[in-house]
């Protein structure tokens, strides 16, 4: 009967250490253009979509590609695996979560940070405190 607790024990412990392993590994870190292609590890970058270079959906290989301009200045072409996000036009910011390969960047998840209808300009909420 013993041996039923100690053999639980160990599974209990490996399927423990098990997750804990996963969970440290699935954290992404946000980064730049330039430390990810020095490590290629997987990461987040914040950027803006480069409008410039336009952007491209081709539905038959469900393959959105734009270039993305970091936060330290520096451009890169992204081939996202997925559809264009609805409101990718009118984002403001984009974080893209992936890895650099052969100067492309690879992701499989874009959050795009839209402008708040709900935010008013400076000049909005002058004019709204001059007037009460």
């Amino acid at each position: 009967m013993k041996l039923k607790y100690v053999i639980g024990g160990l599974v209990a412990v490996v399927f423990a250490a098990w997750a804990a392993f996963n969970f440290d590994s699935s954290k992404l870190q946000y980064s730049d253009i330039s430390y990810a292609s020095e490590t290629g590890s997987r990461v987040k970058i914040k950027g803006a979509w480069v409008k410039e270079h336009g952007a491209d959906y081709n539905s038959h290989e469900n393959l959105f590609t734009f270039h993305l301009r970091d936060t330290a200045d520096a451009v890169i072409k992204v081939m996202h695996s997925g559809a264009r996000p609805n409101n990718f036009e009118l984002a403001e910011s984009v974080v893209v979560e992936g890895e650099i390969r052969d100067g492309v960047l690879h992701s499989n998840h874009i959050l795009t940070k839209c402008p708040s209808k709900y935010e008013g300009s400076i000049s909005d909420v002058q004019q709204a405190g001059s007037s009460s």
